[in-house]
């Protein structure tokens, strides 16, 4: 049986703590040719930087050849091919597919049509949940456990997928407690909430953070997505709504690390850079070795 990674929930808690295990054995030793022989295709149907680097960088990590595209013009879904035949096709090619589509359940139904497992590298504001699982290692990583941390979840909390999962991927471990920061317009969609009650686990809301981030052990910035508003002018009212400067951070946890999934606008100022409580380039690091753990896990190499 074929293992696909579309949602986070695809995964459970144990595979959650396989996938740590292997990230921290490939980040002691990277570079080993378990996909000797393996085709991976990267298929793009959205601009990425990050997530598409890192997972070509895995492969080639691993020994394994990659095909696709990063752009969806140079493929023939600019003919008017469909995404279902465009699978169909690929995964005659290849022995993985890793797919990236601003569609909502593209991966999924990608999955349903592919005899090569897929992994979702993000369909549109639905799921992103290898970011989660390199999100999940960078905090095991930095506060040596995934129970009893205090998440600061900051900015785009209604369209950000990378916060939707992360909150799912946590909520499985002891005693996670939840900050949402978000104006009205970007709360936290109310399904998530629900989602937290019925498992009893705490959460507040919040217009503002500068008094109460003092209590976070992670602070997790998003960026306010300008392609995922159907309105220009929604957009152009929340887009600064929070900047996080170096001089918030003074009376902080001395464990304190602050993440975002990249790129980052003006969200968090330049002069957090310097400051040793910021962790999102070393974070964007972490998803070379997580990645690595995610497909030699999905193809029944590890």
């Amino acid at each position: 049986m074929k293992k696909d990674l579309i949602s986070i929930t695809d995964y459970s808690k144990e595979e959650y703590l396989k996938i740590m295990k292997l990230a921290s054995e490939f980040e002691e030793n990277p570079n080993q040719d378990l996909l000797k022989g393996k085709v991976v295709a990267s298929l793009f149907f959205e601009p990425s930087t990050r997530t598409r680097l890192s997972f070509e960088t895995a492969i080639n990590r691993l020994g394994g050849k990659v095909i696709g595209f990063a752009d969806p013009g140079s493929s023939s879904a600019s003919k008017g091919e469909t995404l279902h035949d465009t699978i169909k096709m690929v995964s005659n090619y290849v022995d993985l597919i890793v797919m990236r589509h601003p569609l909502e359940g593209a991966a999924r139904y990608a999955a349903e049509v592919s005899p090569v497992p897929v992994i979702n590298a993000g369909d549109g504001a639905n799921q992103h949940p290898t970011q989660t699982l390199l999100d999940m290692y960078s905090i095991l990583k930095t506060q040596g456990t995934l129970d009893n941390i205090n998440i600061f979840m900051v900015g785009d909390l209604k369209y950000g997928r990378t916060v939707h999962s992360l909150l799912m991927a946590m909520s499985e471990f002891e005693n996670p407690i939840f900050n949402f920061v978000a104006p009205y317009e970007l709360q936290m969609p109310n399904e998530y909430k629900i989602f937290l009650e019925e498992k009893g686990i705490k959460y507040f809301e919040h217009k503002e953070f500068n008094d109460i981030i003092s209590e976070a052990d992670i602070i997790y910035m998003t960026r306010v997505q300008k392609e995922r508003f159907p309105d220009p002018i929604e957009y152009e009212k929340v887009k600064n709504v929070y900047i996080l400067r170096n001089s918030m951070l003074e009376k902080t946890k001395a464990n304190l690390k602050i993440l975002h999934p990249l790129p980052r606008v003006n969200e968090i100022h330049s002069d957090v850079d310097s400051n040793k409580k910021a962790y999102y380039f070393t974070q964007a690091l972490n998803g070379v070795f997580t990645r690595e753990a995610i497909i030699t896990h999905t193809m029944n190499l590890k």
